[in-house]
C-alpha cells in the first residue's frame, strides 16, 4: 500500500512539473510574440499609428542603410531565437503559431537575401505619395493634426533616404522599368509645385472636424501651410530634380524582374511566398493557360445566350464602348457603388454564421494616384475598432469603369470579400497580433476571389451583363497567372502583356494597363489570388461530397474563416479535421 502512494505520489509530481513546464514554455512564447509585435510597430512607426497605438505619431520608417542591415539581422536572429522553443510544451494553438511564425521568419530572411530595398520608387506607394499615409490615420482632434504636422516635418529626412537607396541601387545595377518610373516622376511634380493650397499635403487640413475651435483651425492651417511650404515643397523638389536628372535617364526599357540582379531566383521565391505552395512560375503559368481556356467558354456561353452577332472580340469591343454601360459622372459612379452595397449586406446572414461587428465605408481613391491604380482596393479597420474598414473605388475617368463590374468588385472588396474575412481576424483578440494581421496574400485575395462566386447566392449577377462581369473577374485572375510569369519569368515584353490582356478579357484598356504596370511593380502578387480561389473552391466541394446530407455551407465559411489568415496547407488540415468531427458526430448520433 505504501508503495502504491508512493509511486501515486510521483506520478501526480510529474504531472504537475509537466504541467508547470508546458505553462511556462506557452508564456515564454507569447511573450516573445509580444515582443516582436512591438519590434515590427517600432520598425513601422506610420502602420503603428493606423493600428491605434501611441507613441509613434511623429515618424516615419528608418530607411538607413543602418536601420536596413539592423532589420536584417534581427530576423536572422529571429529565426535562431524560434528554434529554441520545445514545441512538446506548447499548447495545440501555439503549436499553429510556432509553425506559422516559424515560416513567416524564414521567408523574410530568404527575400532580405535579394536587395529589395535597391528599387525604392513605386507608382502605386512610396515616397511621392506619402501624403495617402494620412487616409490611414486616426484624425479627431488638434492633436492628430499637429502629430501630422511634426511628422511633416520630418519628411525631408525620409525623402533624403529614399535617394540614398536609388543612388546605391543603380551604382549595384538594380534599374527600375521606365514605363513606371515616368508615372512616379509625374506624381512627384504634384508634390512640387508653389501653390500650397493646392498641395496634396495640405486636403488633410482644409476641413477640420467642428470639434476643433474656429481658433484652432486658423492656427493648425497657418502652421501646416509654413511646413508644406518650408520643408516638404522644397524636399519633393529636391527629389524630382535628382529623379528626372539621374535616376529616370538610368532605368530600363524592360519590365521583368528577370532583368534585375539575381531576378529569375528572386521571382521563384515570391512565387512560393505569395501563393504558399511550392508551385514553380512555369507550373503556375501553365494553371493560368487551362483557366484562361475553360472560363473563355462559360464567356462564350453568355454571349450567345445573348444573341449577340459577332466574335468575342467584337463582344469585348462593345462591352468597352457602348454609353449604356457607363456613368457619365464620378458622382452618379459613387452612388452605384453605394446602392450595390446596400443591396448585399441583408443577404449575408444566408452564408454566414459568424459576421464582424467592425462597420466598412465607402470611399473615393484619392485624385493624386487614382490614375495610376486599380479599380478599387479595402483597407482593414484598426485592430481597436477606432476606425473602421474601408472600401475605396476609383472615379477617375467614368467612362471606363463598367456597371456590369460593380457587383462583382464589390463582393470581393467588402463583404463578403475582404472586409468580412479581415474585420472576423482582427476581432480574434484570443490569437497573437501578427495572427490577426496575418500576411498570406493566397488566403486573403483567394477568400476576396472565391467570394465573387457567392454572389450568385446573395441574389446578384442576375442581369447577363452582370454575369459577363463576373466571368470577366475570374478571367482577370486566370490571366494575371499567365502575364506575371510571363513577364518576369518567360521575357514577356509589356504590350504582349497588355494585348493577351486584352484579348480575354471584357475590361476596359485604362484598367488593364494599370493592371498590367502592377503587376511589374509587384512581382508574383497577382499569383496569389486564382490559386487561392482554387484551394477555397476545391475544399468547398470535398466538404460537400464527404458530408453529404450534413453539410452546412454556413458552418463551412465559419469553419474556414475561423483561424484568421493561413498558409494553404494549414487551410488544408483545418478542413480535414473539421469533415473528421462532423463524421464523428454523427457516428455518435447514431450510436445515441
Amino acid at each position: 500500500m505504501k508503495n502504491s502512494k508512493y509511486y501515486l505520489s510521483l506520478i501526480l509530481s510529474f504531472i504537475a512539473l509537466s504541467a508547470s513546464a508546458e505553462a511556462d514554455e506557452n508564456s515564454k512564447f507569447l511573450t516573445f510574440l509580444e515582443d516582436e509585435w512591438q519590434y515590427e510597430l517600432r520598425q513601422s512607426p506610420v502602420y503603428a499609428t493606423a493600428m491605434g497605438v501611441k507613441g509613434y505619431e511623429t515618424l516615419w520608417r528608418d530607411n538607413s542603410l543602418e536601420a536596413i542591415e539592423a532589420r536584417r539581422s534581427h530576423n536572422k536572429d529571429t529565426v535562431e531565437a524560434l528554434k529554441g522553443f520545445e514545441k512538446e510544451n506548447l499548447s495545440k494553438a501555439n503549436q499553429l503559431n510556432l509553425r506559422l511564425f516559424t515560416d513567416l521568419a524564414k521567408k523574410e530572411v530568404e527575400i532580405d537575401q535579394f536587395n529589395r530595398h535597391l528599387l525604392p520608387f513605386n507608382h502605386r506607394g512610396g515616397i511621392q505619395l506619402a501624403h495617402e499615409d494620412a487616409e490611414n490615420l486616426p484624425f479627431k482632434n488638434s492633436q492628430d493634426y499637429r502629430f501630422w504636422i511634426e511628422r511633416l516635418k520630418n519628411l525631408d529626412r525620409r525623402i533624403n533616404q529614399t535617394i540614398l537607396l536609388a543612388k546605391l541601387g543603380i551604382k549595384k545595377g538594380y534599374k527600375a522599368p521606365k514605363v513606371l518610373m515616368n508615372r512616379v516622376d509625374r506624381q512627384i511634380d504634384l508634390q512640387s509645385r508653389d501653390t500650397v493650397n493646392q498641395n496634396p499635403f495640405f486636403k488633410i487640413f482644409i476641413n477640420l472636424p467642428d470639434s476643433i475651435s474656429e481658433e484652432e483651425k486658423t492656427a493648425i492651417r497657418t502652421e501646416a501651410k509654413e511646413v508644406i511650404e518650408e520643408v516638404v515643397i522644397p524636399s519633393y523638389r529636391q527629389l524630382g530634380k535628382y529623379f528626372k536628372e539621374e535616376y529616370l535617364p538610368q532605368s530600363r526599357n524592360t519590365v521583368g524582374l528577370y532583368d534585375t540582379p539575381e531576378g529569375r531566383k528572386l521571382y521563384e521565391a515570391l512565387a512560393r511566398s505569395f501563393t504558399t505552395t511550392q508551385l514553380s512560375p512555369k507550373e503556375i503559368h501553365q494553371i493560368g493557360l487551362d483557366e484562361v481556356k475553360r472560363i473563355r467558354s462559360e464567356m462564350e456561353t453568355v454571349i450567345k445566350q445573348l444573341e449577340f452577332e459577332g466574335s468575342f472580340k467584337d463582344f469585348l469591343t462593345f462591352l468597352r464602348e457602348d454609353e449604356q454601360f457607363y456613368y457619365k459622372t464620378s458622382e452618379e459612379l459613387f452612388e452605384g457603388y453605394l446602392a450595390v452595397s446596400k443591396r448585399i449586406d441583408p443577404e449575408l446572414v444566408k452564408l454566414f454564421g459568424n459576421l464582424p461587428r467592425t462597420p466598412y465605408g465607402l470611399r473615393a481613391i484619392p485624385e493624386e494616384s487614382a490614375p495610376d491604380t486599380t479599380t478599387a482596393y479595402y483597407m482593414s479597420p484598426s485592430p481597436d475598432g477606432l476606425r473602421a474598414g474601408y472600401y475605396y473605388v476609383n472615379l477617375y475617368k467614368p467612362e471606363t469603369r463598367p456597371k456590369f463590374e460593380m457587383e462583382v468588385l464589390s463582393v470581393h472588396e467588402a463583404v463578403p470579400g475582404h472586409h468580412l474575412q479581415i474585420a472576423l481576424a482582427m476581432e480574434m483578440e484570443e490569437m497573437p497580433m501578427f495572427r490577426r494581421v496575418s500576411p498570406y496574400t493566397a488566403f486573403v485575395e483567394g477568400w476576396g476571389l472565391y467570394s465573387e462566386s457567392l454572389g450568385y447566392d446573395l441574389g446578384l449577377y442576375k442581369d447577363p451583363y452582370s454575369k459577363f462581369g463576373q466571368l470577366t473577374y475570374d478571367m482577370w485572375r486566370a490571366v494575371r497567372l499567365v502575364v506575371d510569369t510571363g513577364m518576369h519569368y518567360y521575357e514577356w515584353d509589356r504590350q504582349k502583356a497588355i494585348d493577351f490582356f486584352l484579348d480575354n478579357a471584357g475590361k476596359s484598356e485604362l484598367d488593364i494597363i494599370n493592371e498590367i504596370d502592377r503587376y511589374i511593380v509587384m512581382p508574383g502578387q497577382a499569383l496569389a489570388y486564382k490559386i487561392g480561389q482554387m484551394k477555397f473552391s476545391s475544399l468547398k466541394e470535398k466538404t460537400k461530397i464527404e458530408l453529404g446530407a450534413n453539410y452546412d455551407v454556413r458552418d463551412f465559411h465559419d469553419v474556414v474563416l475561423s483561424h484568421g489568415a493561413l498558409p494553404l496547407s494549414e487551410l488544408d488540415l483545418i478542413i480535414e479535421g473539421y469533415i473528421d468531427e462532423n463524421e464523428m458526430n454523427c457516428l455518435f448520433n447514431l450510436i445515441d
